[in-house]
């Protein structure tokens, strides 16, 4: 057992080590490419990631696996067990039939595709990623997506395109307020930042949504909604971001959005229907047809969308900071009876505290070659307080409210357990395989490699940012991975630190699409076992182009606009 470690970010060279360092992200991504299975290429990923932290980092070899372990833990909880109870609420209002109401009711809003994507996959998936975060939105809207009788893959597509604009703010600001807490920049000037950069791509996202579906005429024929769409949601998050902060931008302008744009489509309606008829696409299958179905009373509409109300009062109510103290246990000061029962806090063995960051990641004590507080490692075994949880009690709830036996209940818990089996397997190895390159440094030295990049750094600050979510599937742990270290490249540069650590935020947004987790994520919701290989391509451009306009967007910011940076 080793006694501390000290992170080398340039083992083989500054050219050579960033290539090595890629290998185990560029290998699984490649072979969900080629074809391979979910959990073929992501052990495969694990394995080389292993292989280079302890050959090539000279990391040893119980703090590597103690690090794959941890990540693993962190896989099944929160992430699977998000999964897997969206997956059973789904499921069971399928088989209590209630969802073909929910289906006709959307239709009664619109029976245009492109109207129930924004309203789901956009709309209502921001405001679960304001509330939680953490693969919800996804799971979620993709879910109803599906069932409403989107293709598989463009249900999954769509629903991981939308959750990009929303996610610096998601789970009620966490990635915000953790970027502040890292990079020691005020929270607010972040939020602002970020308020003054992504409204615009909400804007955008919406009208990328319908181009995705249905091209430029699809577009044309349906900009009023668009515009709606976006235009309401964009507002509130400038407005909320700016003069609020960072926690309810997401909740607010979902609601907003969702609201202006089922009150607008009362009163207009685009002039063709469009319904999967372009090209590549085709007919949903005829029980998703609803035209000649007997219209709805509003009671049988209220009975069939509770379930999806309580749902979205369970998340919002497990986001609540307060809310969550209190389902774990209380604070130190004040305990509960639910203290030391909800939540345990375990230490990991052979890696708490015993890897330590160095220059020029993190600032370090003159005459020291590491940072004075080693990285922690305690996994939070937080069952109750868990957004998983939230969702399976919504999930009781509903099976209650739906008059659904035991017996079902249960048969369906199985049958979900079983369908659902590889995908969370394929999400621990994956998180695995983002906690060993976090605590190898491997991350690091990819980000290093950024920073060599000059006056062109405000381009490359939010590439970095999309590398981090890629790397870890999450913006708030690209934040707190790379926040120091976009600070101190952009007080070296002589660039506005506000400017630059928040791109970090807004630029990672856009990989939020691509990381192997969201992708596995999308495809167990749309019953896509084996497809994540066609997910991850249909998708990876729109990620990959859309982080670029973020870099452009900060370059014209910083040496043309920099009225837009808020003080820091």
């Amino acid at each position: 057992m080793i006694s501390e470690w000290v992170q080398v970010y340039g083992p083989l060279g500054p050219v050579l080590s960033p290539l090595v360092a890629g290998v185990p992200i560029v290998l699984l991504l490649g072979l969900l490419v080629a074809g391979a299975s979910a959990p073929k290429a992501a052990l495969a990923g694990l394995g080389s990631a292993l292989l280079v932290a302890v050959a090539v980092y000279r990391m040893p070899a119980d703090a590597a696996l103690a690090a794959a372990g941890y990540g693993a833990c962190f896989g099944l909880l929160p992430i699977g067990w998000i999964v897997f109870s969206a997956v059973f609420l789904y499921h069971l209002t399928v088989r209590s039939g209630q969802f073909d109401v929910v289906k006709r009711s959307v239709a009664a809003i619109s029976p245009d595709r492109r109207m129930q994507a924004l309203l789901i996959a956009f709309s209502f998936g921001t405001f679960l990623e304001g509330a939680a975060g953490f693969g919800t939105p996804v799971a979620i809207s993709a879910a109803l997506l599906i069932g409403l009788g989107f293709r598989p893959l463009y249900a999954a597509g769509l629903a991981l395109i939308a959750n990009t604009s929303p996610v610096a703010f998601g789970a009620l600001g966490t990635p915000i307020i953790t970027l502040a807490q890292v990079s020691g920049i005020d929270e607010m000037a972040l939020s602002q930042m970020a308020g003054r950069q992504l409204p615009l791509f909400s804007l955008m996202i919406p009208a990328w949504l319908v181009f995705v579906m249905s091209g430029w005429k699809g577009v044309k024929g349906c900009w009023p909604a668009v515009l709606v769409c976006g235009g309401s949601f964009a507002t509130i998050q400038f407005a909320t971001s700016n003069f609020h902060g960072p926690s309810l931008v997401d909740v607010t302008g979902g609601v907003g959005s969702m609201i202006a744009l089922a009150i607008f489509l009362q009163f207009w309606q685009p002039k063709q229907v469009w319904r999967f008829d372009g090209p590549g696409a085709e007919e949903p299958p005829a029980e998703a047809r609803t035209e000649d179905a007997p219209p709805l009373t509003a009671r049988q509409v209220a009975y069939a969308w509770t379930p999806w109300v309580v749902l979205s009062l369970m998340i919002f109510c497990w986001g609540l900071p307060v809310f969550k103290t209190a389902l774990n246990g209380g604070t130190k000061e004040s305990p509960n009876f639910l203290a030391g029962i909800s939540r345990r806090s375990l230490e990991v063995p052979h890696l708490h505290n015993l890897v330590y960051r160095a220059a020029p990641v993190v600032p370090v004590p003159e005459g020291s070659d590491r940072a004075g507080k080693p990285e922690e490692a305690v996994y939070q075994l937080n069952w109750l307080s868990a957004t998983g949880t939230g969702i399976f009690l919504a999930a009781l709830l509903s099976a209650f409210w739906l008059r659904i036996g035991v017996r079902p209940f249960l048969l369906q818990f199985a049958d979900t357990l079983y369908k659902v089996r590889w995908a969370v397997f394929t999400i621990a190895c994956m998180l695995a395989l983002a906690f060993t390159t976090k605590y190898s440094g491997a991350d690091a030295t990819l980000g290093l490699a950024f920073t060599k990049s000059g006056w062109l750094y405000p381009f490359c600050a939010p590439m970095l940012g999309w590398l981090g979510v890629a790397l870890t599937g999450s913006d708030t742990s690209s934040n707190a991975l790379f926040g120091s270290l976009q600070r101190i490249t952009a007080e070296q540069l002589g660039l506005n630190p506000v400017l630059i650590v928040a791109s970090n935020s807004t630029g990672g947004v856009m990989g939020k699409m691509i990381d192997a987790q969201s992708i596995v994520v999308a495809a167990v919701a749309t019953d896509q076992p084996g497809g994540e290989g066609a997910i991850l391509r249909f998708v990876f451009w729109h990620s990959l182009v859309l982080a670029a306009l973020v870099g452009l967007l900060t370059l014209v910011q910083a040496y043309l606009l920099p009225w837009m940076i808020p003080a820091g």
